[in-house]
């Protein structure tokens, strides 16, 4: 029977090892990111909320902001600095008047996501390989499709206003 738990507790722990390092990775085959090569991550649309945010000015978009599962745990859990192995994704649309929102209240009251804007954006922590941009590696892909060079030099420029959160802007929104 000890052999038998010895032998489950190897397995599960194996089972474990290996899904963290899938999860560390978590990065589809297909055309890398240019600078930081970093691929789409798989099924990163089902990964979890950790925060909404509405961008003004230029960019003007309604976002949401998914982790994988190092991610959410670290983010509602407040450590600093994110574990190697996070995966920061970023979801941001136009946002269009709801017409049935403007039908029931008599003007525009709600607004929902529209078009996509600026590709889907991820930002993957590796403090070694990453070191010279804060631990961070960042990517963008529109349609599927890796970014060209000139966008991703510009992500940690504006990552460095926040590096006392890690290079992170969203906060965790229980």
């Amino acid at each position: 029977m000890r052999q038998m738990v010895f032998a489950l507790t190897a397995v599960a722990a194996l089972a474990a090892g290996v899904a963290y390092t899938a999860a560390a990775s978590a990065q589809a085959e297909g055309e890398a990111a240019p600078v930081f090569g970093i691929k789409l991550p798989p099924g990163y649309r089902d990964w979890r909320l950790i925060s909404v945010a509405h961008e003004e000015g230029m960019l003007n978009d309604l976002r949401a902001i998914l982790g994988n599962d190092v991610a959410v745990t670290a983010a509602r859990n407040g450590t600093r600095p994110f574990p190697d192995g996070t995966i920061i994704a970023r979801l941001a649309w136009d946002y269009a008047p709801l017409a049935e929102s403007e039908k029931a209240f008599g003007h525009h009251q709600s607004y929902v996501a529209g078009t996509p804007k600026n590709g889907v954006q991820f930002m993957v922590k590796d403090s070694v390989k990453y070191a010279s941009t804060g631990g961070w590696g960042f990517a963008q892909f529109n349609d599927g499709k890796a970014a060209d060079e000139a966008v991703i030099n510009t992500c940690f420029g504006c990552h460095a206003v926040v590096e006392d959160r890690d290079y992170v802007f969203n906060r965790y929104a229980p």
